[in-house]
């Protein structure tokens, strides 16, 4: 389906969904959920605890902001993916402010313990993703999430090879270094 297809299909979904078509409101959430919910997953660093939560947000605000959504600017997955990476930041602003409320003084100087690796490491993944910047995101995101290769993912943005796999390498590199220095 060409953009300017998409445009009046959206279009006409969002008209029938703010007209009260629980119908077009249901054929719409079952053609996003199962991307959305991979790529919230994703940006969760795999915290399933997390995206639950993120995931809910993201479609509740959908709901309430569905007049702003307009589909000239881009398309509804697009728009979700937005909302949802909104929501993982606050999620996890969130969880921050309230892990170091429930420090003790002292647990600074403690060590971690090595039961609490894997969810520490998921928290860093998903807190690193959120402060990326988003080209390096949306790259990472194509790549690693929706599995595409380097070919399809410069056909699909009408760019060479070399620039994506140029883009990839610094992706790459500004994620590791974020990740590495993530640790509150």
């Amino acid at each position: 389906m060409d953009r300017g297809n998409a445009i009046v299909r959206e279009r006409a979904l969002r008209d029938a969904v703010l007209a009260g078509d629980a119908t077009a409101w249901r054929a719409w959430y079952d053609e996003h959920f199962a991307r959305l919910a991979a790529y919230v997953n994703w940006r969760c660093g795999g915290r399933a605890d997390l995206a639950d939560d993120v995931l809910q947000e993201t479609w509740l605000v959908a709901v309430r902001r569905l007049k702003k959504f307009d589909p000239a600017r881009g398309t509804f997955a697009s728009w979700l993916a937005g909302i949802a990476a909104n929501a993982v930041r606050n999620a996890l602003r969130t969880w921050n402010r309230q892990r170091r409320r429930g420090l003790p003084l002292d647990a600074a100087t403690e060590p971690a313990a090595k039961e609490n690796a894997a969810p520490e490491n998921a928290r860093r993944v998903a807190a690193t993703l959120a402060a990326i910047n988003p080209l390096y995101e949306e790259v990472l995101r194509a790549k690693y999430l929706d599995r595409q290769s380097v070919e399809m993912i410069a056909t699909e943005r009408g760019e060479t090879v070399k620039a994506i796999e140029s883009r990839l390498t610094r992706a790459r590199q500004a994620f590791r270094e974020l990740y590495e220095t993530n640790h509150d």
